[in-house]
């Protein structure tokens, strides 16, 4: 019996099992308060949202990019490619992960930054998000569901697109971002995190962006810092020991919060 499962469904689907492994290991070590950046406590007391309705938005959410996942890989019609083209160079599967990366970071920052900075759309959509004031792995695709559409959905549209990558090239792309996005939310300070050494625009560079003080700062995401950087947005912190365990991000002295 054949039970070869197509390039499109895995890129459909398996980015979000990805999604709910990966956020239940983070659920799981965030027992461990030394790793923290807020306690256990101030998650469940400061969050203004029920983690059940945290699944179900996310949920609503994975289902509607499921949906235009599928309408995209058969608009796009990727069966008929060329027999070589399912097996790029590396150069090739390089230039298509920093374009894809690129595309989506500097779509997501910009309208991202636009829903904080227009008051109809940051109290009837985005505030959403901002109702888990302490982030945590799973709430990290809790969104309006228009939100939800425009940020990640075409966005994520638009870097396959751009990228010019394969539905097989997709699956590593998507399931990748997907574990940074993650990342970015989880609320710990893990040693050895890879993220962590490799990429500036991490978790403690988001929780930053979660509290009062540092809501117009840090839109960028989910990779890099470059906008924030470029256009005057970027808040420095400092992590430090946490009374009780754990960790704080503290904008530095110099920051000037307005």
């Amino acid at each position: 019996m054949d039970l070869m499962v197509s390039d499109e469904l895995l890129g459909t689907f398996l980015p979000i099992v990805v999604y709910w492994v990966y956020s239940g290991l983070y659920v799981l070590l965030g027992y461990f308060e030394n790793y923290r950046l807020h306690s256990k406590k101030d998650e469940d007391d400061k969050n203004l949202v029920s983690k059940s309705t945290v699944v179900k938005g996310v949920i609503l959410q994975q289902a509607v990019q499921a949906i235009v996942a599928i309408l995209l890989f058969k608009v796009t019609g990727n069966g008929d490619q060329a027999p070589d083209s399912s097996n790029p160079s590396l150069i090739v599967l390089a230039r298509q992960f920093i374009s894809a990366m690129v595309v989506l970071d500097t779509w997501q920052y910009f309208m991202h930054r636009f829903m904080h900075h227009n008051k109809f759309l940051y109290k009837h959509v985005h505030s959403q998000h901002h109702r888990l004031v302490v982030p945590y792995s799973f709430g990290a695709l809790y969104n309006h569901p228009l939100e939800g559409l425009l940020l990640d959905t075409v966005g994520g549209a638009l870097s396959f697109l751009v990228s010019g990558m394969s539905p097989r090239v997709s699956i590593f792309f998507f399931s990748f971002a997907t574990i940074k996005t993650v990342d970015d939310h989880c609320g710990l300070w893990l040693p050895g995190n890879l993220f962590h050494i490799f990429f500036k625009n991490n978790t403690a560079y988001h929780d930053v962006h979660h509290q009062l003080y540092g809501s117009k700062y840090n839109f960028s995401q989910p990779f890099f810092i470059t906008w924030d950087k470029i256009l005057g947005t970027y808040m420095p912190y400092t992590l430090e020991k946490r009374a009780g365990g754990g960790f704080e991000a503290r904008p530095t002295k110099e920051c000037k919060v307005s």
